[in-house]
C-alpha cells in the first residue's frame, strides 16, 4: 500500500500485546509488510506457498493471519476502518439501519459438494452469500450458505448476529424475498423493524 494509504491505516491497527508491555515476543515483520503480503494474495488468489520471495515467508503471513482471525482483530480492524469511511461522509460511526440481500453464485469445482446446492429460483449450482450493509454499502454482517438455502431461513440467524454487534440498528430494509412471519419475528424476538421495500423497474440487485 501507499505511504498515505499506510498513514490512514496505521493508527486504526489493533495495538500487539508485547507493544504495551503485556507479554509476548516482538514480531520480525511490521504490520505493514504482513498486511500487504495477505492483500497481494487476495488480490491474486494465489495459495499460501506461492507467495512471492519479496513478502515475508508464507509461514509467517499465514501465523499473522490466523492469530487475527482467531482474537477476532481482522473484524475489529474492519469495523474501525467503516467508521472512518462513515464519519467521512458526514454519519456516525455507527450505523442505526441496514440492508439486507442475497446472492447465488455458481461455485468453482473444488468446493466440496456438501457445502453446495441449488438455487432453483435464479438457477444457480453453488453457494449463496447473505449480506446486510449499511445505507452506504459498507459491510455490517455476512453468512454463506448452499445455494439451496432460503433467503428468510438464513436471515434469521443472520439479523440476530447483527443485532449482537450493531445495538443502534433498529431498521433494516430488505426486498419481497424476506416477507412472511419473518417480519414479525423479527419484531418480536429482536426489537427489529424490518421493512419490505419493493422493487421498481430500475432497481437492479440479485
Amino acid at each position: 500500500m501507499t505511504d498515505a494509504k499506510w498513514a490512514e491505516v496505521r493508527p486504526l491497527l489493533p495495538v500487539p500485546a508485547w507493544f504495551q508491555g503485556r507479554g509476548g515476543r516482538p514480531q520480525v515483520y511490521c504490520h505493514r509488510q504482513l498486511l500487504d503480503a495477505i492483500r497481494y494474495l487476495v488480490a491474486g488468489g494465489i495459495s499460501w506457498r506461492a507467495m512471492p520471495a519479496d513478502f515475508p515467508g508464507s509461514g509467517r503471513v499465514y501465523a499473522f493471519f490466523r492469530r487475527w482471525r482467531e482474537h477476532g482483530l481482522i473484524a475489529e480492524f474492519h469495523d474501525r476502518l467503516r467508521g472512518k469511511v462513515r464519519e467521512r461522509e458526514g454519519r456516525e460511526a455507527e450505523p442505526s439501519a441496514g440492508i439486507i440481500d442475497a446472492q447465488s453464485v455458481q461455485a468453482a469445482a473444488t468446493v466440496p459438494s456438501a457445502s453446495r446446492g441449488y438455487d432453483g429460483g435464479k438457477k444457480v449450482p453453488g453457494r449463496k452469500r447473505h449480506v446486510v450493509t449499511d445505507a452506504l454499502g459498507l459491510l455490517l454482517a455476512v453468512a454463506v450458505t448452499a445455494a439451496n438455502i432460503g433467503d428468510r431461513d438464513a436471515a434469521a440467524g443472520l439479523l440476530t448476529r447483527l443485532r449482537q454487534l450493531h445495538r443502534d440498528i433498529t431498521l433494516v430494509w430488505a426486498d419481497g424475498g424476506y416477507t412472511g412471519s419473518l417480519v414479525g419475528w423479527c419484531r418480536d424476538k429482536l426489537a427489529l423493524a424490518l421493512e419490505i421495500v419493493k422493487r421498481t423497474d430500475d432497481m437492479t440487485g440479485s
